[in-house]
């Protein structure tokens, strides 16, 4: 007996979870006969694209967004300017200029999304498309074809036409890098002399971190490690900058556990009193505090990026990237016992910058 040429099996196969390959038939089978093409579906106008009176209430719309935008990027120089922290440091006066300029410059970015968004919805083409895969290196044909669809999504879009919104958006993201310019002078001041200087010099007292209490050379033992700023710190016109070029660590070891000082080197003989080393706390890698101290290796670490210097060998980078050893301010003892310095820091501390001598 004959099987059948088409089974109830087979005709159904498809329609039960055939395969990919099954679905991409070559052309003139009967399986690609069997499903036709859906096509597109009907496009669907927008008011907007039928009547123009709508088309203008959304642009008029639009405009007003990008205006608001242009509003907010203005509350936030206002803010800035109207409510100086430098002024008053009280935590209200930070809370309400927090609040001012975030709000401020938070809405102006938003209208801008907002509008963007609102444009594309309303005024530009929503026609569908199909755009039929090719290689990733066109022919020259294809190259100006791509220019000129370009072209022709800026002319559809219309921003060359539409004057109000193309003004209002130039408008509302000119102004918006405005407040990203006057961020930038919260920096600080261009280097200069500025990170070479620090309120060390002859006579100024080292006093504990962070109560400013005077150290006795006699309150120092061995193997004790203070963490230092200059006598008058608080009173300075900017303590917090000050203090991030002045921290200092002072540590007692044996003077024998010190090895001599390298040819080359600043003669820092004279530096130290008594077994008594003051360097500054700031790493030369990046800026951070080197606040660990390993006693019994004499070794001191920065947390961040690993770097360890030697206090046997004046500080001297022995891991890490850190590529200076620490600076060490130079201290002695004034006519009452107390710790003082005898001169500033002999090059910048902290990280190097452009402005560093190569000796620095």
């Amino acid at each position: 007996m004959k099987d059948s040429p088409t089974t109830g099996h087979n005709d159904a196969g498809p329609s039960h979870g055939g395969t990919g390959t099954d679905l991409a038939a070559p052309e003139g089978t009967a399986l690609e006969n069997r499903f036709a093409n859906p096509g597109l579906p009907a496009h669907r106008f927008r008011t907007t694209d039928t009547d123009p009176k709508a088309a203008r209430n959304a642009e008029r719309q639009v405009s007003t967004i990008f205006l608001l935008s242009f509003i907010g990027t203005v509350v936030f120089l206002v803010g800035y300017f109207a409510l100086p922290i430098e002024d008053d440091k009280s935590l209200g006066r930070l809370q309400l200029s927090t609040l001012v300029l975030g709000l401020g410059l938070g809405f102006a970015i938003f209208c801008i999304g907002i509008g963007l968004v609102h444009w594309a919805k309303t005024l530009m083409p929503d026609h569908e498309q199909v755009e039929l895969r090719h290689d990733i290196r066109g022919t020259d044909e294809d190259r100006r074809d791509a220019t000129n669809i370009i072209l022709d999504g800026v002319e559809e879009s219309g921003v060359m036409r539409r004057t109000v919104i193309r003004n209002s958006l130039i408008a509302a993201l000119g102004i918006l890098p405005i407040p990203a310019v006057v961020l930038f002078r919260d920096l600080g001041p261009l280097p200069g002399t500025v990170l070479r200087e620090s309120l060390w010099e002859e006579g100024v007292r080292l006093t504990r971190d962070p109560d400013g209490t005077p150290i006795r050379a006699a309150d120092v033992t061995f193997g004790s490690v203070f963490h230092v700023i200059p006598e008058g710190l608080a009173e300075s016109s900017h303590p917090i900058e000050e203090k991030a070029k002045a921290a200092v660590l002072l540590i007692r070891i044996q003077p024998e556990d010190v090895k001599p000082i390298e040819s080359g080197m600043i003669n820092q003989a004279d530096w130290s009193y008594g077994g008594i080393y003051a360097y500054s706390k700031i790493c030369t890698h990046v800026g951070c505090p080197v606040a660990l101290y390993e006693q019994q290796t004499h070794h001191l670490l920065c947390p961040c990026h690993q770097s360890t210097f030697d206090l046997t060998q004046h500080c001297k980078v022995i891991f890490g990237p850190a590529k200076r050893p620490l600076p060490q301010l130079p201290i002695t003892v004034d006519s009452e016992g107390y710790l003082v310095a005898s001169a500033g820091f002999p090059v910048p501390p902290g990280p190097s910058y452009w402005e560093r001598g190569v000796s620095e």
